[in-house]
């Protein structure tokens, strides 16, 4: 690949403004990232849009300076840092990144190499894009936080089984381990799709859930405001519940009679903290590669756009905040 210009086209926001005001997002050209010793410099070939991007842009406020949105990408090595050893110009590659570093919504991005994984072969850079932020989430979810091996037996039951990260937990513990998945939906069209991904069951949670379902081993919960008492009831005494999501005054002493161990499950910790396990998210990415390219874990695209501008990236906004799509957003650039 050619060497880059020493600037570069990205889209930022300059203030929290809500999606419904004109430029919220607004198209700037800055100076083209300078990697450091443990970075890739990336040319970025499409990213994906998730709720968190969202919320970033309503709570960050007002910018001294353009400040660039996005996490998940996937593109082209284009140079590497003097202590880069697990990379070369050319390979490619995709990440979910920091959220402490300029992101992902730009024509090239810096990351640290620990964070970043080899492409699936078989994916095309825009459903490549669409896994990164979800798979980490799940997988670090199931295995570092509710501490499920591949031996674990017993019954993994998944809230809203057809959003982005449960998609995902679904198709992991499914190919990774021995749990019975039970999933919940409330729709005809969503019970059907997190049966595709192998859900063996299927419950709906606009109804109480525990009387559909008791003696759970595992929750993930990606929406617990109201439903602490719900889940206690249907979990087995010192039994695990890992949640991505944040709560308001969470009930927490529904869980103390049973003992119920209580995990948070957040992605960028091993990035803000610099922890010394960081590398473990390259090495999920690859794994992650490796079950798509098997055939075990499928991209779950729902809206494609094309072009790195601002109008694209606000739709994308927009799209993630009506919470109407099955599926991820992806900005082909």
């Amino acid at each position: 690949m050619d060497t880059p210009d020493p600037t570069m086209s990205a889209v930022a926001m300059l203030d929290s403004i809500p999606s419904d005001q004109p430029d919220f997002l607004v198209d700037v050209e800055v100076d083209r990232p300078t990697p450091g010793p443990h970075d890739l410099l990336v040319h970025i070939e499409a990213v994906s849009i998730n709720p968190v991007d969202t919320k970033v842009r309503m709570r960050a406020g007002k910018q001294k300076h353009p400040k660039i949105l996005g996490f998940d990408a996937a593109g082209e090595v284009v140079t590497v840092g003097s202590q880069v050893t697990l990379f070369n110009a050319g390979d490619k590659v995709f990440y979910a990144g920091s959220n402490q570093r300029p992101g992902s919504n730009a024509q090239y991005q810096v990351v640290d190499e620990r964070l970043v994984g080899h492409a699936p072969q078989s994916l095309e850079p825009h459903d490549a894009a669409a896994l990164p932020l979800v798979a980490l989430t799940a997988w670090e979810a199931l295995f570092d936080r509710l501490g499920v091996t591949q031996s674990s037996t017993g019954t993994l039951l998944v809230l809203g089984g057809s959003g982005g990260v449960p998609s995902a937990l679904i198709q992991i513990a499914r190919a990774l381990t021995g749990l019975k998945v039970v999933a919940t939906a409330s729709r005809p069209e969503s019970a059907e799709w997190v049966t595709k991904l192998g859900a063996h069951e299927v419950i709906d949670h606009s109804k109480d859930l525990s009387e559909q379902i008791s003696d759970v081993d595992f929750v993930f919960s990606s929406w617990t405001t109201g439903r602490e008492v719900e889940l206690a009831t249907l979990m087995k005494p010192q039994s695990h519940l890992v949640l991505i999501d944040d709560p308001v005054d969470p009930n927490l002493g529904a869980f103390k009679q049973k003992a119920i161990a209580l995990h948070w499950e957040f992605m960028f910790t091993r990035a803000m903290f610099n922890t010394p396990d960081m590398g473990e998210q390259g090495k999920i990415l690859n794994k992650i590669a490796d079950m798509v390219d098997r055939g075990q874990f499928q991209a779950v695209t729902a809206t494609v756009l094309e072009g790195l501008n601002a109008a694209n990236i606000m739709e994308g906004h927009r799209l993630v905040e009506q919470g109407k799509t099955s599926g991820k957003i992806v900005v082909r650039i």
